[in-house]
């Protein structure tokens, strides 16, 4: 099974392609997946500083006390969002042909070939 990093490092190269060859699909699949693995390690905000009175309002005090670390994701939590990724655009191109959507289908199942194919 793939590190989060090697993942990451996977998404991105495959983006750089997309953007290379002007794949709109896989271009945009690739970045929202990037973009939902940085919002899972995004870290809870309350366990961030609590804001003081001072000369900016809402900041905190002392250097670098206003950081929280990002949450650290295993490998299979990486594994499990894009599955569910896949699955959430699996349901739409179902949903958008029993709609007679074809099109958008078409488009959809482009992006899932690209997710399925890292």
């Amino acid at each position: 099974m793939r590190t989060v990093a090697e993942w990451k490092a996977a998404l991105r190269a495959a983006l750089k392609d997309a953007l290379r060859t002007r794949n709109a699909p896989a271009s945009a699949v690739l970045r929202e997946t990037l973009a939902a693995i940085d919002n899972a390690e995004a870290p809870d905000v309350s366990v961030a500083s609590a804001p003081a009175g001072g000369a900016i309002a809402g900041s905190v005090e002392g250097l670098g006390s206003g950081e929280v670390a990002r949450l650290l994701l295993s490998p299979e939590a990486v594994d499990a969002l894009l599955q569910r990724e896949v699955q959430e655009r699996r349901d739409a191109v179902a949903l958008y042909i029993q709609l007679g959507r074809h099109e958008e289908a078409r488009t959809l199942q482009a992006q899932v070939d690209v997710l399925l194919a890292l």
